[in-house]
């Protein structure tokens, strides 16, 4: 949620500081701010609201920075959790005596034990966060050395904070004695780049992109002091230790939106080569592969009983669709949870369950947590991810990745297909192995995923009809989207794709259920976005839009090519390529999601960064 970078080198700081920034802003954020060390001082701009603010704070201010020298630098975009959003509650943070500043992402646990203790002997507070007790404990631990504070000194001192905060937490700091970056990583996610004479602290890997040629990822209880030169390494023990680093691959065009007005825009579109990627990676001939990534044996899959798949918001969705692979495909008996939902439950699995976690970020709260779960009851476990070295990467048991690339709009797209495209191949991998499809039953599947990318480009065809409609829907105040069996979760998400980007009220629903309640809510000019693709509940989904279409509603069907019937009783139809049962979520997502996008478009509505909401929910 929160975003972290700090950067130690001769470049200008604050351009790179604030490009750093900007490509968190897709993390969430209500303020910001950056600290500079510049000789025996460290200078502090920070601002509630968005990065442009910022940045004309900067503009006016002169910091009268040298070429060549080097500068060191934290900033931070801050999502409000402890306190309002205001000036004082933007981070970073100093100490009484401004010797030192720091940025913080997660949750101080403990925090008002400790500021009630530091406020007793003298130390005084800006700010409602629990963040700024961490500072002022460091200068007070500071302070009872009492002799000169050398960097095995600071050291240690920072092994003792470590140790006395509790919660879930990342800091990157700055002292002016040091001329070092300091990284700590307790459960909150922090990566260490470092590039020729140069290096960065971040939180997201996007944040490192063009500076930084190597990464390392810290683990809990880690301590880095980066150095112009060097990043050197401790673990909570105090002990110096060597760390593999990956190579940084990404391009800056692949971080930037090109000639796209929109992440959001941008990532729609790039769906049809992400699913060819796919199938180019995982289908080979008639063979399934699921990556370096996936460590299960034959027999692991032959003993699976059931599955249960974890996930939060969209991904959540994808899994409703997976669980029809897992069942009407590989024969395996499967539930889907909320994880947040999940986590106050009892733990009630048997010794042969199989526990999915589905995540783009790697790193969702509720669903690690779940995941940590499983593992501590040794449960096998799997995660569909999208970002490689996060936590769910690094601590489950296998991993199946969905190769989307970086997906910066907060509204999920291309990952939301690819991990549907992830599922269905996982379960006809799994009905292989169990032995409940023949070759040529596989085969056909196999020839069906590889037509998709070109029946999402069709669709993408759709968007200048789709526009078109969406300037008569615009300023409804309620939408309902319906759906059933396999499309059901489709109307889920076509309802969440408009509601988190047009802040217009959606919900969706199984069609089935629309004489149990939701009818109710259809009066004239209400807009019911109707999923009724030619499979075997298209007769029923008939019926319901005509229910629907009695109570005045206005129909926005989606459906196969030359569908006629749906031309004669909708007010619009998307029409888009056929293809079998199976597949149809994905080649459906594409004008839910070109609606929702044209609809917040038309609303003045910021569509990559929509308001409370975050790409990566990293707090419980």
């Amino acid at each position: 949620m929160c975003g972290i970078v700090g950067y130690i080198g001769s470049r200008d700081i604050i351009s790179v500081l604030l490009v750093a920034l900007e490509r968190l802003e897709y993390r969430g954020y209500d303020s910001c701010g950056i600290a500079i060390k510049k000789g025996d001082q460290i200078l502090v701009k920070k601002t509630a609201g968005r990065l442009y603010k910022l940045k004309a704070i900067l503009n006016s201010f002169d910091f009268s920075l040298k070429k060549e020298e080097t500068i060191i630098g934290i900033g931070h975009t801050r999502w409000a959790t402890h306190g309002k959003v205001s000036d004082e509650n933007a981070h970073p943070f100093l100490d009484c005596e401004e010797n030192l500043a720091i940025v913080h992402n997660g949750i101080i646990e403990n925090f008002l034990e400790l500021k009630n203790r530091l406020a007793k002997i003298g130390h005084k507070f800006k700010s409602e966060t629990d963040t700024e007790v961490i500072v002022h404990l460091l200068e007070e631990k500071i302070k009872e050395k009492k002799e000169r504070l050398e960097e095995k000194d600071f050291l240690k001192v920072l092994l003792e904070l470590l140790k006395e905060l509790k919660g879930s937490f990342a800091l990157a700091l700055i002292s002016k004695k040091f001329d070092f970056l300091c990284g700590l990583k307790k459960g909150s996610p922090l990566l260490c780049g470092v590039g020729k004479k140069e290096g960065m602290i971040a939180s997201d890997i996007l944040a490192l992109v063009g500076i930084c040629k190597k990464v390392y990822v810290l683990e809990d209880g880690e301590i880095v002091f980066l150095k112009k030169d060097e990043a050197i390494f401790y673990n909570e023990e105090g002990k110096r230790i060597e760390k593999e680093s990956v190579k940084l691959d990404l391009k800056v065009k692949e971080v930037s939106k090109g000639r796209y007005r929109h992440f959001m825009r941008k990532e729609i579109f790039e769906q049809p080569k992400v699913l060819r990627l796919n199938c180019e990676k995982r289908l080979f001939d008639n063979e399934i592969l699921l990556g370096e990534g996936f460590h299960f044996y034959p027999d692991d899959i032959k003993n699976i009983s059931n599955i249960v798949i974890q996930a939060c918001g969209t991904s959540y969705h994808a899994g409703l669709i997976g669980r029809d692979y897992f069942e009407r495909i590989a024969e395996i008996p499967t539930t889907v949870e909320i994880a947040s939902e999940f986590l106050s439950r009892p733990f009630l699995f048997n010794n042969n369950a199989l526990m999915i976690a589905i995540s783009q970020s790697g790193e969702t709260a509720d669903t690690l947590m779940a995941l940590r779960e499983a593992k501590a009851r040794k449960i096998k476990n799997l995660a569909i991810l999208n970002v490689k070295r996060s936590s769910m990467d690094r601590e489950a048991d296998s991993v199946v990745f969905i190769n989307a690339g970086p997906e910066i709009g907060v509204a999920s797209t291309k990952a939301y297909t690819a991990q549907i495209f992830s599922l269905f191949i996982l379960a006809l991998y799994f009905a292989k192995i169990k032995g409940k499809l023949d070759d040529e039953k596989i085969n056909n599947y196999l020839e069906n995923i590889r037509k998709i990318p070109e029946k999402v480009e069709k669709a993408l065809l759709l968007d200048r009809l789709i526009k078109k409609v969406a300037k008569k829907y615009y300023n409804a105040s309620h939408f309902v989207f319906l759906g059933r069996g396999i499309n059901y979760p489709s109307a889920l998400e076509g309802a969440l794709k408009l509601k988190e980007i047009s802040y217009i009220h959606a919900a969706g629903y199984p069609a089935g259920e629309m004489k149990h309640g939701p009818i109710s809510v259809i009066s004239e000019e209400t807009p019911v976005i109707s999923i009724c693709v030619k499979d075997a509940t298209y007769e029923k989904m008939i019926a319901n839009i005509m229910e629907a279409k009695a109570r005045g509603g206005k129909i926005i069907a989606i459906g196969y090519e030359n569908d006629e019937r749906l031309k004669e009783i909708a007010d619009e139809v998307f029409y888009i390529p056929e293809t079998i049962e199976f597949l149809t979520p994905i080649v459906v997502a594409i004008p839910l999601q070109l609606f929702a996008y044209h609809i917040a478009c038309l609303r003045g509505c910021d569509v990559d960064k929509p308001r409370h909401l975050a790409k990566s929910v990293t707090v419980l």
